[in-house]
């Protein structure tokens, strides 16, 4: 069971992105908040996921569920860097706020992993641990 530490690290690195998300959109050079529908690419992006371990065997090698929750998630993260860029790239948002925004979804999407590698990696994991 991962210990206290790997919680409070994840919350940190969580909090610290959506603080860079929200500055992309809350400063006063930029003004706009149409960089948060990016938040629902980061709610999205584990679902596949957590699909696909309720419905795989983990003795198989390979299996098609789970290479398509791969494909799937890869879109949505994808998705979630394109959509600052085009933003962007018509001038709606400031090319600053893209950045921030960018920044935003590094540090959110490497904390999802660092949620499944540290909670999801043992057979008896549970959401009742909590």
């Amino acid at each position: 069971m991962a210990g206290i530490k790997g919680l409070v690290a994840l919350s940190f690195s969580g909090a610290l992105g959506l603080t860079f998300l929200l500055l992309g959109c809350a400063l006063k050079n930029f003004g706009v908040y149409w960089p948060l529908f990016v938040l629902v690419f980061h709610i999205l992006s584990p679902i596949p996921n957590l699909i696909a371990r309720r419905h795989v065997d983990d003795t198989e090698s390979t299996s098609a569920c789970r290479d398509l929750a791969y494909f799937l998630t890869t879109g949505i993260v994808v998705s979630a860097y394109g959509l600052p860029i085009v933003l962007a790239r018509k001038s709606i948002i400031l090319w600053g706020a893209c950045g921030l925004v960018m920044a935003g979804n590094c540090v959110i999407f490497l904390t999802i992993l660092g949620f499944f590698l540290i909670f999801g990696g043992g057979d008896d994991f549970s959401w009742e641990q909590w």
